[in-house]
């Protein structure tokens, strides 16, 4: 009988988890076989290692806890990818030559699967003078836009690009350039971007006074903070960014107050770090923890979620001695401190089944109560592995309790900590779980309200052909199961119905015992007025969270989550329209005339030009691609070229959005380096016809511009939402960029795709 509570749940497991060699062919049969892989390789720094294994395996088992997707992929593989998600990469110097060495730990990082956050705070602003070569500054953001090119490039483990932050203060002088960025539809889409906001600030708002933009002591521009306050928020109110991140109130609360400084966060906002700074994840499932679901006296079990938990943090500390690291000053880092980051997912649906609805006081007062205990717990063992193994080597009695969450955690736990000292320097943190929380059988995620009860998704099947499934929220399921065809209950609300200050409530609930941060999304709706778009962050920040991110759809930003469209509407028989995608059974027949052009490409230090010609066949009016041909008089092309032609040529025949050719192509580096060409860097040859071939799909019509991927929508029926109410919204999202389902949800602060659990962040 199959451990999966969905067909979801072993499609993500498959796509994402499971152990495979290199051709694909399983070496994981089954969940089991995952577990035992996991738990096995986290034992292996134990002295009893076949004992802790048992203890491990039995934690894993059930989808109780959850280690983060690079535990879980990587732990027991022995391929080199680190098992840490967050990284903080180490302060930017303000120096083309430090600039430089940046980015390339950011690259060696990013290679192995880690997500990565950087503060571009201390790079000068434009225009200021560059000492030396007589020459003004370019500023934060042209080297942001460097950054932005390398993550293209650079594939992360498990065929992820990698995810990266980016942070710059409130009084920086460039910070409004920085505030404006994403407003350019096609800029800066590799990163997450949040501004740090101080304590002086905030209180100059409320003041309505003045605000200085300072940089190395000189006073750049002053103007009044309200103004500067509403630039922030009016772009995230159209753009869905920046983020802010309440940084002082981060730094005053972090128990390692005594020996670091913090200024940046990993890409979803969850882990504020300092300079090489690591942390890895991992969450307790609490849907699996309830007793006597949707029955009277349903309750979570405290005694097994402190068992739990107690085991959690065990693993978690063995992952910093088991995992490998991109760079030795990060494993440096890990090691002095031990950080974890323990968090939780499946709350909204263990609120629901004990009758709770997200976002009354009730279920505020219910998180808070349920993560004390979680931060009891793990403090707790965290106590008992320092009397085993040693406190973490910074550890500092004196300051560390005098510090952070430390200084109103409980009196026993304290005295624990003063008399034995502490394994961990930092323990909780909760972060987006979207696809492990499909893979424990489509659980609600993190913190966060249950997205949607119940929706349909469309699988392809290795024919080509696509299957619909419905995919039920694990809570909603229960309730069937326990209750039948009795409707639901009212305190079953869902993200799309739920206030936005409810979401605050919450979030503000969990952070009193969260010693990290959380990564949360505050849905609001398209409609909120902009006044009270601006009360949600001031609630935010009133009620002690430590950041703020909202998600309002609209025409930039897409929907919350894309629904089949109801109204079909006549296309304009012109070819200049765009392309319009059809989505074939079969390829189809090639005409025996076809329209194109044919492109040349020069690569430096090659001795002949490449040649590459597209043509193009024309479906109901619409122009698309239908062939590639690539030819070289260097033969040493020849193998490559042929089987170019033909893989490309045959994805275009087979229909559907086929604009991933160009953005996979143009991932591809080439390790003995790529080259400059027309003042642009090109990091491989592949890179350089991926480029030709966007340019050809842009001229004509069937993408929009660089990087933004089909200029008109398909009109295929895709996801059906039910929304709880007998109706659907009516907003288009943009497709996914690896399954192409319009199935987008923005999770806890990253796009997430609800049909194969594909996220920006990883």
């Amino acid at each position: 009988m199959s451990r999966f509570a969905a067909p979801i749940a072993e499609q993500v497991w498959d796509m994402k988890y499971r152990f495979k060699e290199a051709d694909g062919s399983p070496v994981d049969r089954s969940v089991e076989d995952s577990w035992r892989r996991i738990a096995r390789s986290l034992a292996t720094v134990e002295q009893d290692a076949d004992h802790w294994e048992e203890v491990f395996y039995g934690a894993l088992e059930d989808f109780k806890f959850l280690p983060a997707g690079r535990i879980t992929a990587g732990a027991g593989t022995e391929r080199k990818v680190t098992l840490f998600n967050c990284f903080v990469m180490g302060t930017v110097p303000d120096s083309m030559a430090g600039i430089f060495d940046m980015l390339k730990e950011a690259a060696l990082t990013m290679q192995q699967g880690g997500g990565i956050g950087y503060d571009f705070s201390t790079i000068r602003p434009r225009g200021a003078d560059v000492k030396g070569v007589a020459a003004d500054a370019s500023g934060p953001l042209s080297f942001m836009d460097v950054w932005d090119a390398m993550c293209r490039t650079i594939m992360s483990a498990g065929s992820r690009r990698g995810a990266m932050m980016a942070t710059m203060r409130c009084d920086h002088p460039d910070v409004e350039k920085f505030i404006e960025a994403k407003s350019d539809p096609a800029r800066l889409r590799m990163f997450n971007m949040s501004v740090l906001v101080t304590d002086p600030f905030m209180e100059a708002v409320k003041a309505d006074g003045p605000w200085e933009l300072v940089f190395d002591g000189k006073v750049y521009q002053t103007l009044p903070a309200r103004e500067l306050w509403n630039k922030i928020m009016q772009a995230t109110y159209d753009y869905a960014e920046p983020g802010v991140i309440f940084i002082d109130r981060i730094n005053q609360a972090n128990n390692l107050a005594y020996c670091e400084t913090i200024a940046a966060t990993n890409p979803c906002g969850e882990q504020p770090l300092p300079p090489y700074g690591a942390c890895l994840l991992g969450s307790i499932n609490l849907a699996r923890l309830v007793a006597q679901p949707f029955q009277e006296g349903a309750k979570l079990d405290l005694a097994e979620l402190d068992r739990l938990v107690r085991t959690a943090v065990r693993m978690m500390d063995n992952t910093v001695d088991a995992s490998g690291f991109p760079l030795e000053a990060q494993a440096r880092e890990a090691e002095a401190k031990r950080r974890i980051g323990l968090g939780v997912t499946g709350l909204a649906d263990a609120l629901l089944m004990v009758g709770q609805r997200y976002g009354s006081d009730e279920a505020a007062a219910q998180t808070e109560e349920w993560l004390r205990q979680i931060a009891r717990s793990a403090y707790l063992a965290s106590v008992d592995l320092a009397k085993e193994k040693g406190a973490f080597p910074l550890f500092d009695r004196d300051k560390y309790l005098a510090s952070g969450t430390m200084q109103a955690m409980d009196e026993d736990v304290r005295a624990a900590v003063a008399e034995h000292g502490i394994r961990n320097a930092l323990l909780t943190s909760i972060a987006p779980t979207g696809t492990i929380s499909l893979y424990a059988g489509n659980v609600s995620s993190g913190i966060e309200p249950v997205f949607a009860y119940e929706y349909t998704r469309k699988v392809l099947q290795k024919d080509g052909s696509r299957t619909e499934e419905k995919v039920v929220d694990y809570a909603v399921q229960m309730w069937k199961d326990v209750k039948g065809d009795e409707p639901l209950p009212d305190y079953f609300v869902n993200a799309q119905t739920l206030a936005p200050a409810d979401h605050v409530k919450m979030q503000a609930a969990a952070q009193k015992w969260v010693d990290s941060s959380i990564s949360k999304t505050i849905n609001c709706p398209e409609d909120i007025d902009f006044e009270a778009f601006k009360d949600v962050y001031m609630q935010a920040y009133e009620t002690g969270c430590k950041g703020c991110t909202t998600y309002r759809p609209n025409d930039v930003t897409g929907s919350v989550l894309s629904v089949e469209d109801k109204k079909e509407e006549a296309k304009p028989e012109m070819p200049e329209e765009g392309g319009e995608v059809v989505y074939m059974a079969e390829p189809l027949d090639r005409p025996q005339a076809l329209e194109g052009n044919t492109y040349k490409l020069k690569w430096p230090d090659s001795e002949h030009a490449i040649y590459i010609t597209i043509n193009d066949v024309v479906i109901g009016g619409h122009r698309r691609p239908f062939e590639v041909f690539i030819n070289s008089k260097n033969m040493e092309h020849y193998a490559w070229t042929v089987a170019l032609t033909r893989m490309i040529s045959a994805v275009f025949r087979r229909g559907g959005d086929v604009s991933f050719v160009v953005e996979e192509l143009k991932a591809v580096f080439d390790p003995r380096g790529g080259a400059w060409i027309k003042g642009k860097y090109i990091p491989s040859i592949l890179a350089a016809i991926g480029g030709v071939i966007e340019t050809h799909l842009i001229a004509t019509g069937f993408m929009e511009s660089e990087g933004l991927g089909l200029k008109t929508d398909p009109a295929a029926n895709v996801v059906g939402l039910d929304t709880g109410a007998g109706g659907t919204s009516q907003n288009r999202g943009k497709a996914c960029p690896s399954c192409g389902q319009y199935s987008l949800a923005m999770i806890e602060g990253c796009m997430t795709c609800t049909s194969c659990g594909h996220s920006k962040c990883g």
